[in-house]
């Protein structure tokens, strides 16, 4: 239960060059969970696993991550909530 989030959140976090991590990020179909912008631009992820796992992940704008996980999800502004598709 506990191996599925890990992984998840392995491959989530998984460092790579910037532009490389845009222009290989990919989606896959359905749903892992939430995202939501705050006001001041930070993304929160409520995720799950298949197997009834949660965590919860924050990136805010100065994080070296956060270009891939904006490009991940499609695009958010503040105050919206948007649907995690999976990471492939």
């Amino acid at each position: 239960m506990a191996r599925a989030l890990c992984l998840l959140l392995i491959l989530a976090l998984a460092p790579l060059p910037a532009a490389a991590q845009i222009q290989s990020d990919c989606r896959g179909t359905g749903s892992i969970g939430m995202a939501v912008m705050a006001q001041d631009g930070t993304i929160t992820l409520w995720l799950h696993s298949p197997d009834g796992a949660e965590g919860v992940l924050a990136y805010h704008k100065s994080d070296p991550q956060y270009a891939r996980i904006l490009s991940h999800i499609g695009g958010i502004r503040p105050g919206e909530h948007k649907s995690v598709p999976p990471f492939c």
